[in-house]
């Protein structure tokens, strides 16, 4: 596997009447470039120059490339690994197609990704034709507008613009990419999963088209009981590391003009179902998913007959554009924000105040110590401070939730790291 060293850049704002909007136009033409591919089931022919999934990675690559061109800033790898499983019996060589945009703190990253591979009613048909244009063309024409409009700015985190292989077939290609982060010793900031984002209109008729569904887990796979219990005994079921990055997403969300509302689904993905950020989840990487507000289960791995199939005139490309850009607005303030703190340690049993106190973040201008009551879900009150430790007067801690953000001299704020003993 090749990864390419990630060198520092400079760090310069780019003015908010420059920022460029997502295009709803390019996005179809993306899709629809996909979607000509035939089929990009993972197990299809990876060798044939015009369809099928290489076919499919090169051109992804390629236009990744172009971007990379245009502003120095993007360069592109794959990285690679055979899978077997019950979906592919006789083995699979996965392929991720990577475009790093290196930031000045090389190792810490957040991924943008979708999932390039598409699949019929058959999960083993490799031949048919699988348009995939909603599941997922559309994550991954949103990873690519993304890198155009982001790779026009320099970040303090390198973003990660990723396009996965082997979804269909057991979640491979998330699995080779987290595998991957750790194995590399990436601090993950954030990793958004962008998976069935293009359509507003339901299986039903119901059309949807103000709202996105973000998933996430309070705590991953990965936690020890010991650290269970101690969560558990501190309240912080709806405060770690994925639901922190929902709630931030939300919170852009309210600064997006003419944006969509992040309907927050406090559980890791829909319902009995999975996506590419599980294998992140697994890890204890902060991750969340993407989908739209009402699914249409009609044009999702379905054969083309009538009526079925997942085909682009069933999507929404102005909608697609929204979320598009909720995504950009979100890297945008987490690549430039620092890391949030390491550990937050709280006190104050038998006191009327709450102490608090913080790891130094490297690159953090001051803090912001948020709080709530401890009924509510959101943060209501806060206070920025420069130093690494203060006290909340009359914030009694049996009533209370604390968590502290690191803020750049930007302004740009991290994830908050919720406070525990």
């Amino acid at each position: 596997m090749r990864i390419l060293a990630l060198a520092p850049l400079a760090l310069i704002a780019l003015p908010a009447q420059a920022q460029e909007k997502p295009d709803p136009a390019r996005l179809k033409a993306d899709v629809e470039k996909l979607v000509s591919f035939g089929t990009r089931h993972t197990l299809s022919d990876p060798d044939n120059p015009t369809r099928g999934i290489g076919a499919a990675r090169r051109w992804f690559a390629a236009e990744l490339s172009k971007i990379g061109d245009q502003c120095n800033c993007i360069e592109v790898a794959n990285i690679a690994r055979s899978f077997t499983g019950d979906r592919a019996p006789n083995g699979v060589n996965i392929v991720d197609v990577l475009g790093f945009q290196a930031g000045t703190d090389p190792k810490r990253v957040v991924i943008l990704m979708g999932h390039i591979d598409s699949r019929v009613t058959d999960v083993m048909n490799a031949t048919a034709d699988a348009p995939g244009a909603n599941d997922d063309g559309s994550g991954t024409a949103l990873v690519l507008e993304a890198a155009r409009i982001l790779s026009k700015q320099k970040f303090k985190a390198t973003i990660v613009y990723a396009a996965l292989s082997g979804e269909e077939q057991g979640l491979y290609g998330g699995q080779l990419l987290a595998e991957t982060a750790k194995e590399r010793g990436w601090t993950i900031t954030a990793v958004l999963n962008n998976d069935i984002v293009g359509n507003t209109v339901g299986t039903n008729g119901q059309k949807v088209a103000d709202r996105v569904r973000v998933f996430s887990e309070t705590f991953g796979e990965n936690e020890e009981p010991k650290a269970l219990k101690g969560l558990r005994a501190d309240g912080g079921e709806d405060d770690g590391p994925s639901r922190a990055l929902a709630k931030a997403i939300d919170q852009v969300a309210g600064t997006v003009p003419a944006g969509l509302d992040a309907f927050l689904v406090r559980r890791p993905d829909r319902f009995g179902r999975g996506g590419d950020h599980t294998p992140f989840l697994r890890l204890g990487y902060p991750a969340v998913r993407f989908s739209v507000g009402v699914e249409n289960y009609d044009a999702q791995h379905q054969d083309l007959v009538p009526g079925k199939g997942d085909t682009v005139d069933k999507m929404d490309f102005p909608y697609l554009a929204k979320v598009t850009a909720l995504n950009v607005a979100t890297i945008r303030r987490l690549a430039s924000a620092p890391a949030a703190p390491d550990k937050v340690t709280i006190g104050g049993a038998l006191a009327a105040d709450t102490s608090v106190k913080w790891t130094a973040v490297p690159g953090a201008a001051k803090y912001r110590i948020h709080w709530r009551r401890a009924d509510a879900q959101d943060w209501t009150s806060q206070r920025d401070v420069t130093g690494t430790e203060a006290s909340l007067k009359g914030v009694v801690v049996d009533d209370s939730f604390v968590g502290v953000s690191a803020i750049g001299a930007d302004g740009s704020e991290s994830l908050v790291t919720f406070g525990r003993r």
